[in-house]
């Protein structure tokens, strides 16, 4: 019995409405919560959202069933949710990591899987969550562990975060080439990413189906960087012209005009107080995947 099939148990004489009403209040607040720890960060704008669309699209060309595309997707966005605990300077460090630090971040999945495994529907991303980090070699983390023992969910999450790592901008370097990211993942097929999923998410990738993905934080809304200091300016679909956005790294204010009907940042010079850096998730972005998601794995 499914978790989802568990919840409908537990509802008993409730209708299927309500039923699934619970469950995508259940899974927004588990995206919502991820947003906020995603937003600590102000590089990785967009990172959650692209790590689980292009998961999403990967599952999906395996030829996987829509519940485990969905599955999959899910865990794509929850997988960073241990970060929450890895303190400000080492996530913004502009340096090589001390091995002490790095130990500190190699925490970060199990003590996501502790935030999250009480929640009712811990059991859709644990697999991402925990193993993300997991290698075919055996010489990832947490757990070291190697080839089949890497579950499915974490061994497409893993070769998609790692993409996104790879082409996105960092504090100590800019974002590579997508050619170059393919290159280096099909370098290291069967020793740090699994070697069928990653030859499908290569092919994908130079046949161009993950464009529209790479430097986006939501389809057909493009990242921009602070002009002052280079962090990722995440805009939301629906923003109209002359609305305020700051960077929450140097806090420089922009003011949003829209060209091509997309909204696009221009500095004004100003400084945004405490209150406007204040993370605020996407509610439409997040409620659109509810959405999709929900639609595969409402209870029956």
């Amino acid at each position: 019995m499914s978790l989802l099939q568990d919840i409908s148990r537990l509802l008993g004489g409730e209708d299927k409405a309500a039923q699934g009403r619970l469950q995508e209040d259940l899974l927004t607040s588990l995206l919502i919560m991820a947003w906020m720890v995603e937003a600590r960060d102000p590089y990785t704008g967009g990172h959650l959202w692209r790590v689980s669309r292009f998961s999403r699209l990967l599952a999906a060309d395996a030829g996987l069933p829509e519940a485990e595309v969905a599955r999959i997707a899910i865990g794509g966005f929850l997988h960073d949710l241990g970060k929450i605990s890895v303190p400000d300077h080492i996530l913004g460090k502009k340096d090589r990591l001390t091995e002490q630090e790095y130990e500190i971040i190699k925490t970060h999945p199990e003590v996501g899987w502790r935030l999250l495994a009480e929640h009712p529907l811990a059991g859709l991303a644990e697999a991402a969550l925990r193993a993300h980090h997991e290698t075919p070699d055996g010489s990832g983390y947490p757990r070291g562990l190697a080839g089949l023992e890497v579950p499915l969910d974490a061994r497409i999450v893993g070769i998609c975060d790692a993409f996104d790592a790879m082409t996105s901008t960092r504090p100590y370097r800019r974002g590579m080439a997508v050619d170059k990211a393919l290159a280096i993942i099909e370098e290291n097929l069967a020793r740090q990413f699994d070697r069928d999923f990653g030859l499908r998410f290569v092919a994908l990738g130079r046949a161009g189906g993950l464009d529209h993905v790479v430097g986006h934080s939501d389809l057909g809304i493009p990242l921009h960087a602070c002009a002052m200091c280079g962090a990722a300016l995440v805009l939301k679909r629906g923003q109209g012209s002359g609305e305020r956005v700051y960077c929450r790294s140097c806090a420089g204010e922009y003011l949003t005009e829209l060209r091509d009907g997309r909204p696009v940042p221009v500095a004004t010079g100003g400084m945004g107080t405490a209150s406007d850096l204040e993370p605020e998730a996407d509610t439409a972005l997040i409620a659109g995947f509810v959405r999709e998601s929900a639609r595969a794995l409402l209870v029956a």
